[in-house]
């Protein structure tokens, strides 16, 4: 009875020890077919992955035609087409700009002469008023002076024409007063206060004249490089004309000459170049 005890206990024993290594190996088979499925997977997936096309990243064309025609301009575009047209433009301008202040400039200095001015100078005369007129009286603005007089038949007329138009278009564009608008008669013995102020009228109303003695006007005239010549032995009452030269002498704000301006200047042309001046002394 004994004996039959210990037998079932040993078997009960063994079976136990059976049963558990069976299911150590069908745990460790279990495990290892998980792990083995999730490797096959990711190998399948990165197989699949593989085998898919490459996806690029969406661009603005819609042909290939369309962005091959892009890489035939190369860098270069219509706005990088216009920014270097507008810069280059610009530099011209300014160029020129320059090149043409630089030969005001020049001109201007080249005018001045050393310790007094080659062309003007000190006067002292009498206006269209009868009121005394000097050449102090011109500093601080600019002046056009011309020589002529009022009996001068055509020249005279057609100059002075041109100066109002050149003060009219100066005053557009620069402050009120200036320029000086001046007249010098040629033919004092003739051209008296009352005689300029009715001429002068009949151009413009900003017109100053300026008239005096024969020798101040001679001096006056010698001063500023002026040709004037009136005929000899004329009898009292007798007509005659005056020749002269034909220039207006633009003189800057510290009484200096700048420039002359002749016949081939139009009203446009000489009121530029004045302006020109104006600006350029206002950069000083």
């Amino acid at each position: 009875m004994a004996h039959s005890r210990i037998s079932m206990a040993a078997m009960r024993s063994a079976l136990t020890r059976g049963s558990a290594q069976q299911c150590q190996r069908c745990f460790s088979n279990s495990a290892l077919q998980t792990k083995l499925a999730r490797s096959g997977a990711a190998a399948m997936n990165n197989s699949v992955r593989s085998r898919l096309p490459i996806m690029q990243k969406r661009t603005k064309y819609n042909t290939v035609e369309q962005a091959k025609s892009r890489h035939k301009t190369g860098p270069f575009s219509w706005k990088s087409g216009l920014l270097f047209v507008a810069t280059c433009g610009l530099l011209v301008w300014y160029f020129e700009h320059e090149k043409e202040r630089m030969q005001r400039k020049r001109i201007a200095e080249a005018n001045k002469g050393v310790g007094r001015p080659l062309v003007g100078g000190p006067f002292e005369l009498i206006d269209h008023d009868g009121k005394p007129f000097t050449s102090e009286m011109m500093k601080g603005k600019y002046a056009l002076v011309y020589f002529g007089f009022t009996r001068c038949p055509d020249i005279c007329p057609e100059e002075l024409d041109k100066m109002a138009r050149m003060l009219d278009i100066v005053k557009e564009k620069a402050p009120a007063g200036s320029l000086l608008p001046i007249f010098i008669t040629c033919d004092p013995e003739r051209d008296d206060p009352a005689a300029l102020k009715g001429y002068l009228a009949e151009f413009h109303p900003d017109f100053i004249g300026l008239t005096g003695t024969y020798d101040q006007i001679k001096d006056t005239c010698k001063k500023y490089r002026v040709y004037f010549s009136t005929p000899q032995n004329v009898k009292p009452g007798q007509d005659y004309l005056v020749d002269h030269s034909i220039y207006f002498y633009l003189m800057d704000p510290d009484g200096d000459f700048v420039e002359a301006l002749g016949r081939q200047h139009s009203p446009d042309e000489g009121a530029k170049l004045i302006l020109d001046h104006m600006k350029d002394w206002a950069k000083r």
